[in-house]
């Protein structure tokens, strides 16, 4: 597992922390360290606490990987995470994020796919930065967010690229909570054992029938959605 992302086990809940020192971008190696950790907790039946370094939990996409590799490697970037959401919103055990600060792109894309998400109170943003800077958002962005988001932000969230500040991220629907930092992970831990405490069956196939249409929509439709979105990019 690389340095940035650590492991360790609370009674029934596995503690992934990314930290890259920076902004947790979310390129390849990244993501597949955190695949890893939950390849881990998933061996040992575990819940998951997800957390980011103080201040951010994750800019989003690594964008220099776009960069410096081209559309094909973009390409398999964004694949990549869209997979990794898709993983965390099927996860057998549950998944809780502490966000101790920024989540912006793939980052807020992670805390829709989450089961429940606590935030901290402070001057962070959340949201989808992606039309600002004159990106396509791929659908499976888009597919999470009317499930997860509020109606009456989905559009200013998506196509109007409207950036939310922790407390107006709850009524969004990016957090369920926020807390002051000093009580996040505390708060976040007890969630997770709390949720780790259900019974497992009862828990995943509820939430299988609640969110498993969408996911495998999402799914069968991924490697072409982004295909068409890095060659738009790219023209």
């Amino acid at each position: 597992m690389a340095k940035s992302v650590s492991f360790e086990e609370n009674d029934a809940v596995a503690v992934v922390r990314i930290d890259d020192g920076k902004a947790n971008a979310l390129g390849p190696d990244l993501m597949q360290a955190i695949g890893a950790a939950l390849d881990q907790a998933e061996e040992k039946r575990l819940a998951v606490l997800l957390l980011g370094r103080q201040g951010r939990f994750s800019a989003g996409f690594d964008l220099g990987v776009m960069t410096t590799g081209g559309p094909a490697a973009g390409r398999d970037m964004v694949e990549m995470g869209g997979r990794l959401s898709l993983r965390l919103g099927r996860f057998p055990a549950p998944v809780v994020i502490g966000c101790g600060g920024h989540a912006l792109a793939m980052g807020a894309v992670l805390l829709l796919s989450a089961d429940l998400r606590i935030g901290v109170d402070g001057a962070f943003k959340i949201g989808f930065n992606e039309v600002s800077i004159g990106m396509t958002t791929p659908l499976f962005l888009l597919e999470q967010a009317r499930e997860r988001m509020s109606k009456r932000h989905f559009v200013r969230a998506t196509a109007q690229s409207q950036i939310y500040h922790p407390a107006s991220a709850v009524d969004a629907g990016f957090l369920d909570r926020v807390v002051d930092a000093e009580q996040l992970e505390t708060t976040a831990l007890v969630e997770a054992q709390r949720l780790a405490a259900l019974p497992r069956k009862a828990f995943y196939t509820t939430r299988s029938r609640a969110r498993g249409a969408i996911l495998d929509e999402i799914e069968a439709g991924l490697k072409d959605d982004v295909a068409g979105l890095m060659s738009t990019a790219a023209s």
